[in-house]
């Protein structure tokens, strides 16, 4: 099956994601510059979400534009992502209203590290139809990358039950630690384009 409708609905279900959360963020009610801080928290998760949603159409983009073609699995294991990445609205402002308590750190962390699962799913079902020796498995590799996310995801949402801003401090590591769109798929065509032009 071709590619096209699964990258159009995946566009646009981001790009609502996005839209939501914006719409969370609600003015002060004062004019001066100290009304805005009891929104300090929500901001912050905000820009949080923003940057991770960011990263997931980056590298969502770069391994669709790897792929030759789909199947069933991919469309619900694509289904899969989009449901996880749909809640980080909800999550967000959850955690940002309440200041990062305990539970809506963790319950945030869980979602995050959901996502992380069903992008791993959805990079391997994608190779899986692709085969071993295709481009992407070539870029993916062991994805250690990937693996190392859903750890420290892990690792967070545990800790949220100790100290909710060490968690917090995890999630953003993790978003740190992809910020630099991931360069594997890019490099690979890259290199396949040279190859194929020599």
């Amino acid at each position: 099956m071709g590619k096209g409708r699964l990258e159009a609905f995946s566009d646009g279900v981001l790009a609502i994601i996005i839209t939501i959360m914006v719409l969370e963020l609600k003015a002060p009610l004062g004019d001066d510059i100290a009304s805005l801080k009891p929104l300090f928290p929500i901001f912050i998760s905000y820009v949080l979400s923003f940057i991770n949603i960011g990263i997931y159409w980056n590298n969502h983009h770069h391994m669709m534009h790897a792929a030759n073609n789909i199947n069933a699995n991919i469309m619900w294991a694509n289904m899969h992502l989009l449901f996880w990445l749909s809640l980080i609205p909800f999550a967000t402002a959850w955690m940002g209203e309440n200041h990062f308590t305990t539970f809506p750190v963790a319950v945030y962390g869980t979602v995050l590290l959901m996502s992380g699962v069903a992008y791993y799913i959805l990079a391997r079902t994608l190779v899986k139809l692709h085969g071993k020796n295709s481009m992407l498995a070539s870029a993916f590799g062991k994805d250690w990358k990937g693996i190392l996310s859903v750890m420290i995801y892990a690792i967070g949402v545990v800790l949220a039950f100790l100290n909710p801003w060490i968690s917090f401090s995890l999630y953003a590591l993790v978003a740190a630690i992809w910020f630099i769109p991931d360069k594997r798929i890019e490099n690979k065509l890259q290199r396949d384009e040279q190859r194929d032009n020599s």
